[in-house]
């Protein structure tokens, strides 16, 4: 249990030094105007959940699931930033945008995990 906890830890505080840069990034490419940060985060961060569920199934490694799954991926992902920056689009009047951007949050998140999954089927044989 302890280990296990450790393995979260590590994995949390990986993932969320990792979304912190990558907000960085979007912002100094992109500018303010739009969450470009979250978004990414998310597509990326669905397509890596849906590839690696696959690949730790496959390779017999459910040990690293703390880790890497919930720890990793659940630092470098965020629901919660994703309705944060909604809502301040919408406050801030962009209200159209805001719908844009939910719309495009989910449905790619979830296209992106579609596509993890084929994927990482695709290429890691069946054990």
């Amino acid at each position: 249990m302890i280990l296990t906890a450790l393995q979260v830890a590590l994995g949390g505080a990986v993932g969320a030094v990792c979304r912190y840069l990558t907000n960085v990034a979007m912002k100094a490419v992109f500018g303010i105007g739009f969450p470009w940060g979250t978004l990414t985060v998310n597509i990326v961060g669905s397509f890596l959940m849906g590839a690696l569920v696959v690949v730790l199934e496959r390779k017999g490694m459910p040990h690293f699931v703390p880790l890497i799954m919930t720890g990793f991926l659940g630092g470098f992902t965020t629901f919660s930033a994703f309705s944060l920056d909604a809502i301040f689009l919408m406050e801030d009047g962009r209200t159209e945008v805001a719908m844009v951007y939910i719309v495009a949050s989910v449905l790619v998140s979830l296209a992106a995990l579609v596509i993890g999954l084929a994927f990482a089927r695709g290429v890691v044989p069946l054990p």
